[in-house]
């Protein structure tokens, strides 16, 4: 925990902490107030269609089974 007068004079220092992994809690009068962190990597832009061609789907993947429908009709006879 940095207060935020001391922050002032080691921020370069705590920017090279932040980007070695460390987590900095900045404190105003010894109460925490934020936290400085790591700016995330971006992440790659998506490529729309980049599965196309390969998955494949052998059945209907949208009707019922029957053994699953008499499953459950047996079960709602009880």
């Amino acid at each position: 925990m940095v207060n935020t007068h001391e922050a002032k004079t080691r921020l370069s220092e705590l920017i090279r902490m932040v980007e070695a992994g460390d987590e900095v809690i900045l404190a105003r009068n010894g109460t925490a107030v934020a936290k400085l962190i790591a700016w995330p990597e971006r992440r790659p832009a998506r490529t729309f269609g980049a599965w196309r061609g390969q998955i494949r789907y052998l059945d209907d993947i949208v009707a019922s089974d029957p053994d699953i429908v008499a499953m459950f009709d047996e079960s709602a006879e009880r």
